[in-house]
Formats: structure tokens, C-alpha cells, sequence
């Protein structure tokens, strides 16, 4: 059998925000979400600008055999492509100096998946009926869990559980967690910004991962319990089925503030 990507996305604005900050891409191969820094100048520029370098990198894949393609080597690059672009963004316009976005990405070969991940928004994968938790957040709160310093429930609550410690940052190198996934056919990944996580428990994104079988109808109902209760920030996801069958040759998509600076242009 050859596995092959099956995927929807959706963003929203949530119930709190002027703006959407979030941006999302989706293609037969390549999956992501960013998640432009809160607070700072004009995040949804940068999230668009990590996700356009992104779906400009799936582009250059067209006609390649993935199977010759370094995966990790692939995604590190367009990271260290969306941080340079984000220092000349800032140089040209002194506005946008410190703009910033997290950034997951999922760049999958059959059963090769390569995760490309920055910031605190995350990748999970539901396989054989049980959630996984696959990135791993980058956030202070995090890492003082890690350290022993803080519970799981005391994170949940911390007044400091949004601060970033890494993200693709104007004038930073971009420092990604890079790794490997290996697949099988009846897996669905999400991807998703905080939007989500912060509104719904592990628990609550399993029960929707689990019980609702097409990807598009999961990610709208992932949106609307976000929203439901109380939308606090922009809400992004992508629900990726690994299946049986031949790769879509449709182009990738835009979604949310990639996707309305595209059709400003």
C-alpha cells in the first residue's frame, strides 16, 4: 500500500482579536501553521512571510522524487530562509522590528514525516486510538516543567505560560527542533497554533481527532470548541489522514493571514 496525504486546514480569528495573526499551508506533501508573535509589530506579516517561504519551498518539489530529498535538511533550510527574510522585512521597515512567529511544519514521504518545529504552537499524531503530543513547546513554562520547577497543572494556570524562549525572530538564526516521524497508513496528524491548545485539554482534542472521520469536518469542529469557549486568541489548525491512494495533484493552499495578504496583492 502506498500511504498518501489527505489533509484540510481552516484559521479564525477567535473571539478576542482585531486581527488574525495565524497562517496556515496545506499541499499533497507539506503541512504548517504559524503563529505570528502576540504583542509585537504586525505578527501577522511575519507568519505570512514563514509561510509563504514554506509553500515556496514545497513548490520547488514539484517533479522531484522525495525519496532522494533530506527531509530535515529541507525543512531547516526554508526555517533559515523565513528568519533571513524576516531581517530584511524589518531593515526595509523599522515598524516591524521585533516581529516574530512560531512555525511547525510537516513534510511527508510515504511513511517518512519530517517535523520542522519553532515556537509553541504543536504537532500531534493520533495513532491506534491514542493522542501524541510530538513537539515539544518552547516556552518558559516548559522549560521549568522540564527542570522539575513547575507541575503540568501548575503551567496550566502560570501568568507566564505564553512567553516564548525560541522562535523565527528578525535578527535571530533560526533555531528549529529537528526530527523524524516514521508513519503508517490509518495515522492523522494536527497541526495546530495555541489558539487551540490553550482552550482545549489534550483530552478534548482526542475525542474530536477520534470521532470525527473527515479532516475538514475536524478541524471546523476543533475551531468551534475554541471558540465556544471564549476564542481568547486566532485559531489555526490542519488535520492531516496518512491514506491509502494516489497523491492529489492539486497546488498548496494558503489559509488566514498568508492567505489575505495573497489576495491583497
Amino acid at each position: 500500500m502506498t500511504p498518501t496525504v489527505r489533509s484540510a486546514a481552516g484559521s479564525d480569528i477567535g473571539c478576542r482579536r482585531a486581527v488574525n495573526q495565524d497562517s496556515a499551508y496545506t499541499s499533497s506533501r507539506l503541512v504548517a501553521v504559524a503563529d505570528g508573535m502576540g504583542g509585537h509589530a504586525h505578527g501577522e506579516v511575519a507568519s505570512a512571510v514563514a509561510i509563504n517561504t514554506v509553500a515556496e519551498v514545497d513548490a520547488s518539489l514539484d517533479g522531484v522524487d522525495l525519496h532522494n530529498v533530506d527531509l530535515l535538511s529541507t525543512l531547516g533550510t526554508a526555517m533559515d530562509t523565513a528568519a533571513s527574510r524576516l531581517t530584511d522585512v524589518a531593515d526595509s521597515d523599522p515598524s516591524l522590528r521585533g516581529t516574530g512567529t512560531t512555525l511547525v511544519a510537516l513534510l511527508i514521504d510515504g511513511t517518512r514525516v519530517g517535523v520542522g518545529h519553532i515556537g509553541d504552537s504543536r504537532a500531534y499524531l493520533l495513532r491506534d486510538g491514542e493522542l501524541h503530543q510530538i513537539t515539544h513547546d518552547h516556552t518558559l513554562v516548559q522549560s521549568l516543567i522540564d527542570e522539575g520547577r513547575l507541575t503540568v497543572d501548575e503551567a496550566a494556570d502560570h501568568p507566564r505560560r505564553s512567553v516564548l524562549v525560541r522562535t523565527l525572530q528578525e535578527g535571530s538564526p533560526a533555531e528549529p527542533d529537528l526530527f523524524t516521524v516514521e508513519g503508517q497508513i490509518g495515522d492523522r496528524f494536527l497541526v495546530c497554533s495555541d489558539g487551540v491548545t490553550a482552550v482545549l485539554d489534550d483530552d478534548e482534542i482526542h475525542e474530536v481527532l477520534s470521532d470525527v472521520a473527515e479532516a475538514a469536518d475536524a478541524v471546523d469542529r476543533l475551531i468551534a470548541l475554541a471558540n465556544e469557549g471564549g476564542g481568547p486568541d486566532n485559531i489555526t489548525c490542519v488535520v492531516a489522514d496518512l491514506v491509502e491512494g494516489t497523491p492529489s495533484d492539486a497546488g498548496g493552499f494558503l489559509f488566514g493571514a498568508a492567505a489575505e495578504a495573497s489576495n491583497a496583492s
